[in-house]
């Protein structure tokens, strides 16, 4: 049984040492349990100050920890007690001032208790953090270098850890009710773009801005960064819709990364779920990276372009139960996560130590109020969920009506955001691709693979290309769900670039130290016959056509395509499938690659692709194709041809083959506009050629077509060497090899 604060402050330290006395205790009201977190407010009588409000359902006593610029500690005890929640007020603590809690209670890890007052622990509600995580031994809530090193876990150190962890700082609610005096976030003010008008272009904050030799130095690699106007021209141009940001909330980096002097550059390392990831604010950490963050947002939405933010739920930097005692295994170890059948371990459906206990109502409540803050006080506009099958299981199966998807179906402000899942984990039954309910998309994995082997020459049949090309019917039309349900990505920030792709056959991770053993062997990558860099100029063009064929495919494909940031320009790793712990040239963006004139064609092409996209809505569909005929002309909305020109038969699919041609007809949109008028399209024609030699194909006569408008070669490094190109019906057209054509039907 744990003493109690004041007797607890003179405990002794493993090493003998005892504590200094607490500094003197500042004065704190019994306050509001509600909200969670710390809210600056005018409290009884007029008086300025905030309220603390933190849950712990075992903790046997909690202590407020204020600390002022020169690092002095003055703990308050928390002696009110609501429904579990730990709350007071503090007159005086404006905004800017630092805090922490030390918690006490049971330290018994065979029961999952590990409660331990040493620890100064990040409020999960803070909305800003000063600091970055160190990891020294201090921070451990076990002695690391026990002699017994399995049994570590189960000793509890006694050292403070206070002068070595980030504090949460106090923000101005008034900044949460509003932004930018007085005008709040309001829907009209969101671009909001319909889900099959989307184009999501994934970026790192940091590494988006590093090397942009337009972005003024200082405020490279920054949320200021990513606002200023030459980052947001580049998105603007390219045409894209929509901003990915890998994880923003704050994160620490892992012990073995430090011991290596690397860092954790994605930021899948979550720790403070409403707290701005504070290391990239050029404005500063008191607090006012919160602002920063905000004018990012409404610079992208005054641009057009919506704002996705990549979360981490599943999991947090606490890790596995050698791991550091940062946060929420210190507040209430057993209420926060999944422990496993020995209470002692953690269920592990990550592969990163540790699961969130999402079924538990506190954990959820963290979670969607985490979800609802960053929707209506810093203007985001969705979320792509990390590992979101973890996030589906109930008490240890996969659930599509456990209680979080339940909870965001009904939630009238997250039920209207972009919701994006990584549909998949990696316990058992995990991988849940074409499973989630209605109002959620997916990353489509199977897209990703499918495209890959076509282009290397890897399909037996191309049966699966046809599904993934228009929508993939066969996983999505179920439920009421939509072809946007699928997000279509040839490359995502974890595995090879669209170069390196076809650059490289085999990883090259060595520069993670860990002897090339990280990062997935599964690339279904082809380096167009020399690995890594060359300078076989024969090599070279068949690269940037392959390049070239495969955007042109992910852009002109249907569901919500989603493109790396550098992808349109030749970004390269040096073939890293595992760049997560690269924060330099490798894993930022390099600018300069627009200056050459075949990656500046590559760009072009691109932003091309996306602008035709968006001028034609059969290239946008809202509902899944049909394949039946209609009209006396017996037209069908989707058509499948062969190499030859003719009309795919059941057996074609089943046929080795390497080209494919797709009909897209205009004439038979199942949507409406505006004022209930039938949407009327071009009719397209698009020919995928990936064998090695070239071919020939017959372009479809009545009632096809009369005549075909050629609009994109991908044989051509410049695309608008012959625009305007036309071909009669019934015309045999040499393919060239590797190649995708594209034609606008003409009547």
């Amino acid at each position: 049984m744990s003493s109690a604060p004041e007797q607890q402050a003179r405990r002794r330290t493993a090493s003998g040492e005892p504590w200094a006395d607490a500094p003197a205790t500042a004065t704190v009201w019994p306050g509001s349990p509600q909200p969670l977190g710390a809210r600056h407010h005018i409290g009884p009588g007029g008086v300025e100050g905030t309220n603390f409000a933190l849950w712990s359902a075992g903790a046997e006593a909690v202590e407020l920890c204020l600390f002022d610029d020169d690092g002095n500690e003055t703990r308050c005890p928390l002696t009110e007690h609501t429904h579990e929640i730990w709350h007071g007020f503090v007159p005086g603590v404006r905004p800017g001032q630092r805090y922490g809690y030390r918690v006490h209670g049971r330290w018994d890890p065979w029961t999952g208790a590990r409660w331990n007052p040493a620890k100064l622990l990040l409020d999960p509600y803070a909305r800003a953090v000063d600091g970055e995580y160190a990891l020294p031994p201090e921070v451990y809530g076990h002695v690391r270098d026990w002699p017994q090193p399995h049994l570590a876990d189960t000793v509890r150190d006694e050292h403070d850890s206070a002068p070595y962890v980030p504090k949460g700082v106090v923000v101005d609610s008034a900044l949460g009710a509003s932004a930018d005096a007085g005008d709040e976030w309001i829907d009209d003010r969101r671009p909001k773009v319909p889900w099959p008008d989307s184009v999501i272009y994934e970026l790192h904050v940091r590494g988006f801005t590093m090397r942009h030799p337009d972005v003024p130095p200082e405020l490279r690699g920054t949320y200021a960064g990513l606002a200023h106007p030459a980052a947001i021209e580049h998105l603007t141009k390219l045409g894209v819709t929509a901003v990915e940001l890998l994880p923003v909330h704050q994160f620490a980096h892992e012990d073995h990364l430090l011991r290596r002097g690397l860092r954790n550059y994605w930021g899948y390392n979550s720790i403070g779920y409403f707290a701005p990831h504070a290391a990239y604010a050029a404005s500063g950490t008191r607090g006012r990276q919160v602002g920063e963050f905000r004018e990012m947002v409404r610079a992208l939405h005054a641009a057009g372009i919506e704002v996705i933010l990549d979360v981490v739920y599943n999991h947090t930097a606490e890790g596995s139960e050698f791991g550091p005692t940062l946060s929420l295994r210190g507040i209430d170890n057993r209420g926060y996560y999944r422990l496993a059948d020995d209470p002692r371990r953690y269920a592990d459906y990550t592969g990163c130590g540790n699961t969130l206990h999402v079924v538990q109502p506190q954990v959820l409540r963290l979670i969607t109020d985490s979800l609802r803050y960053w929707v209506q006080e810093m203007g985001v506009d969705g979320f792509r969920f990390d590992l979101a099958a973890a996030l589906a299981r109930s008490m240890h199966d996969v659930d599509m009506l456990s209680p979080f998807l339940a909870v965001i179906a009904q939630d009238p402000v997250l039920r209207r955001v972009k919701l994006i899942a990584e549909p998949w984990d990696v316990g058992a039954g995990g991988y849940q691709v074409g499973a989630f309910p209605p109002l959620w998309t997916e990353w489509n994995d199977r897209y990703r693979d499918t495209v890959r082997d076509f282009w290397r020459g890897a399909l037996p049949d191309v049966r699966d290309l046809g599904y993934r090309l228009s929508g993939s019917s066969d996983l999505y039309a179920w439920g009421g769900r939509r072809p946007y349900a699928s997000v279509n990505f040839v490359t995502a920030h974890d595995g090879f670039t669209l170069r390196d792709l076809v650059s490289y056959e085999r990883k090259h991770n060595e520069a993670n130290g860990e002897d090339n053993r990280d990062g997935t062997n599964d690339n279904r990558s082809w380096n167009c016959g020399a690995e890594g860099e060359t300078d076989d100029e024969s090599v070279l063009a068949l690269r940037r056509r392959q390049l070239r064929n495969l955007l042109t495919t992910l852009l002109l494909s249907t569901g919500v395509p989603m493109l790396v940031a550098g992808d349109e320009m030749g970004r390269t790793q040096g073939g890293n499938n595992n760049a997560y712990c690269q924060d330099n040239e490798i894993g930022w963006v390099d600018w300069s690659l627009l200056e050459e004139p075949g990656w500046r064609a590559l760009f072009d092409l691109t932003s091309r692709l996306i602008a035709l996209r968006r001028a034609h809505p059969v290239l946008r569909r809202r509902a899944f194709f049909s394949g039946r005929a209609y009209g006396p002309e017996g037209l069908r909305d989707l058509a499948w041809f062969t190499g030859s020109g003719e009309e795919m038969t059941e057996p074609d699919w089943y046929a080795p083959g390497a080209t494919v041609g797709m009909y897209l007809s205009g004439r038979d949109i199942p949507q409406r506009d505006a004022r209930g008028e039938p949407v009327v399209d071009d009719s397209f024609l698009v020919l995928l050629h990936a064998d090695h030699r070239t071919g020939r194909f017959r372009l479809p006569g009545p009632p096809w077509g009369q005549a075909y408008e050629l609009l994109v070669d991908t044989a051509r490094e410049e695309q608008d060497a012959e625009p305007g190109t036309v071909h009669p019906a019934g015309e045999s057209i040499e393919v060239p090899a590797r190649s995708v054509l594209v034609w606008r039907v003409l009547p």
